[in-house]
């Protein structure tokens, strides 16, 4: 059966398994948001930085990429997959709707931010930026995180506001 993965932040620009096509895909009902605060990844538990996650909100949607998983390979994705997202149970796995830029409509494999940890949180944008501006985590910088996500999303041309406009506050905390 084929596996779709739905790509929101990092899983843009460094999926860590094997894609046999992208597609360009909307998933309604969830927004993108700098609302998880990492612990592991691109923060500490002393000092955590902020991931993107999907968080769930009535009339909102996110642009992203739909990533069809390399036939055969699918139970070793899935595995990886939980192995990096569910780090700490702040991500919620689920399979979910995807409209393609094709017309088509697929079901992939989604992780969401669980409203009820600990990590969930928002912040205004530029509290945002302070965080993301100083934090590091086992693999690497905040900072690199947001600037790539930005990159590959203006690479795409997915339009994000938001992450446009932390990118380039961020750059000037940082210089």
């Amino acid at each position: 059966m084929t596996m779709w993965v739905f790509g929101y932040g990092s899983l843009l620009w460094n999926p860590g398994f094997e894609v046999e096509e992208t597609q360009i895909g909307v998933m309604h009902g969830f927004a993108r948001s700098f609302c998880m605060r990492s612990i592991h990844h691109r923060g500490t538990p002393e000092h955590p930085g902020l991931v993107l996650a999907l968080d769930e909100q009535k009339g909102a949607s996110c642009e992203g990429v739909a990533l069809r998983v390399k036939a055969g390979t699918e139970a070793e994705t899935l595995a990886y997959l939980r192995e990096r997202e569910l780090i700490s149970s702040a991500y919620l796995e689920k399979k979910l709707a995807v409209h393609l830029n094709t017309g088509d409509e697929i079901e992939a494999v989604t992780y969401v931010i669980d409203p009820d940890h600990a990590q969930y949180g928002h912040l205004d944008l530029e509290e945002q930026a302070q965080v993301i501006a100083h934090a590091v985590g086992d693999r690497g910088p905040n900072t690199e995180y947001l600037h790539n996500t930005a990159a590959h999303l203006v690479e795409l041309g997915i339009e994000d506001a938001d992450l446009n406009w932390l990118s380039k506050r961020v750059e000037s905390l940082c210089s």
